[in-house]
Formats: C-alpha cells, sequence, structure tokens
C-alpha cells in the first residue's frame, strides 16, 4: 500500500493492538474473515465503503446496520475503524480487514508465544505443496465444494498443525481472493513475521544448513537489516553449492548455479 492508505493501515493495526487484546481469538477471526469474503463478493458496497467523498459517519452507520446482529461487537469496532480510514483504492480497505482477520487468527499463538509455530508450519505446507502437483490441483480445483476441500486439509493437517494454521489455510484454500496457493501462503506467513516484528527469509541450500551454520546465518541477516529475522530452510540439490536468500522481493544469489547462470548470460549476450 502507499500514501494514505500506509498511513490508514497503520492506525488500524495500532487500534486492533489495542482492541483486540482480550478477544475470543477463533471467533474474531473468522467473523472479520466472513466480512473480507463480503467485501470481495460485493464490489458496490466496498466502492462505497471506500469512497473519499463519502462523510465518514455515513460509512460507518451504513457498515453498522449491514453487520448488526451477524458479529461480536469488537468485530463491529474493527471494521467502524477501517471505514471512517481513508483509503486510496477499494481493495485496500478489503486487504486491512484481512490483514486483522490474519492477526485475530493467530492471537491465541501470539499470547502463548507459539508465532514460531505457526510460521514453520506454513512454510512446511508451502513446501509439501510445491512438491505434489497432485496435491495442489486437488486443493485448487474451483469445482470440488468447500466440504471437500475442508476434508483434504483435515486429512493432510489434523493434529500436526495449530488451529490457527488450520484455519489460515483453510481460507485461502476455499477462499483464494484471486491469489494462488503459494502467494497466499507467503503473504499469511509474512504477517505472522509482522506480529513478531521480524522479516523472514528464505534460504535454498543444496544440503542441510547445521543449528550452529543457521545461528551464524540468522545474527547475519538480522544485523545486516537491522530486524530480527526468521531463517526458513529450503533444501535443494539443483543449487549445486552455496545458498540463496530471499527477503521480500530481494534475492542474495550466492548459489553455484546462480553463479553458472550469470555466467551464461552473459557469454548470451
Amino acid at each position: 500500500m502507499r500514501g494514505v492508505s500506509r498511513t490508514s493501515l497503520a492506525e488500524v493495526t495500532d487500534r486492533f493492538n489495542t482492541v483486540a487484546r482480550d478477544a475470543d481469538a477463533a471467533s474474531l477471526g473468522g467473523e472479520l474473515f466472513d466480512v473480507v469474503a463480503l467485501l470481495d463478493r460485493e464490489h458496490s458496497l466496498r466502492r462505497v465503503l471506500a469512497d473519499p467523498s463519502v462523510e465518514a459517519d455515513r460509512k460507518s452507520r451504513f457498515a453498522a446496520d449491514l453487520l448488526e446482529g451477524k458479529v461480536s461487537p469488537t468485530a463491529a469496532l474493527l471494521v467502524d475503524d477501517v471505514v471512517r480510514a481513508r483509503w486510496s483504492r477499494g481493495a485496500d480497505l478489503t486487504d486491512a480487514v484481512e490483514r486483522l482477520a490474519v492477526f485475530a487468527t493467530v492471537l491465541d499463538e501470539e499470547r502463548s508465544g507459539r508465532l514460531d509455530d505457526v510460521e514453520d508450519e506454513l512454510f512446511r505446507f508451502d513446501r509439501i505443496v510445491a512438491a505434489e502437483p497432485a496435491l495442489r490441483s486437488a486443493l485448487t480445483d474451483r469445482s470440488a465444494s468447500a466440504e471437500r476441500e475442508e476434508r483434504l486439509l483435515a486429512d493432510l493437517l489434523g493434529t500436526r498443525a495449530s488451529a490457527a494454521t488450520r484455519r489460515l489455510v483453510g481460507e485461502l484454500v476455499t477462499r483464494p481472493r484471486g491469489r494462488n496457493l503459494e502467494v497466499g501462503l507467503e503473504a499469511y506467513s509474512r504477517l505472522v513475521a509482522e506480529r513478531r516484528r521480524r522479516l523472514v527469509a528464505v534460504v535454498r541450500s543444496a544440503v542441510p544448513l547445521s543449528e550452529r551454520q543457521r545461528a551464524r546465518l540468522v545474527s547475519a541477516l538480522s544485523s545486516t537489516y537491522g530486524r530480527p529475522v526468521h531463517v526458513n530452510i529450503e533444501v535443494d540439490p539443483e543449487v549445486m553449492g552455496g545458498m540463496s536468500v530471499r527477503i521480500g522481493d530481494e534475492v542474495i544469489d550466492g548459489t553455484v548455479a546462480g553463479r553458472l547462470a550469470e555466467i551464461r548470460k552473459r557469454l548470451a549476450g
């Protein structure tokens, strides 16, 4: 997000940290995800609520009437904060509600210090999907019923993942919002990391790293970026040697395969 949307996003996030502190995490997350689905489905509603020419009080009353009796007072208050804020695009308003929905979903893990587990579970699930094309096809089959997709996820995750992870993955599978599954998993991983106020680095290496190597890498990256960095390791023999590090859109490629590709590119030029 840019400009006025970025400022509004920071403001509604600050309000979330106050309003949702003692909320029922699972219920609040579910309610906010339902609001996201409503806004995605009703384009005219989203345009009205994001229209800067419409008075904030009017948008607030409209949203309150629409959600009355359907969500908890906490969810209604958070949505009110979002619709009163100013947004550059209607999509930014919906993305802000989704952001709060993710934050609410992981509240219990945050309270108990288990956000690391959610990050790791999302990453592992992403790797499983990437390695199994047939599974990916089954999860992204839009002709499949929601019940079938939920059963498949239950078989895959079962008790091996936290309730928060199961809910987040379920949202991405049943209501992808136009994203492919891998993009959605990465987006949610970044939001979970943000609750820890740290960055996520995806490291590709030809061989597994020892705990000492991992700790040194975390220390070096944290020092470089000036923020804590959570490292996910992806073992990939195709890199041949060395490692590559991706943080957001930035890639540091120190692999043999990467260097060979660069040499071939220069020779071709």
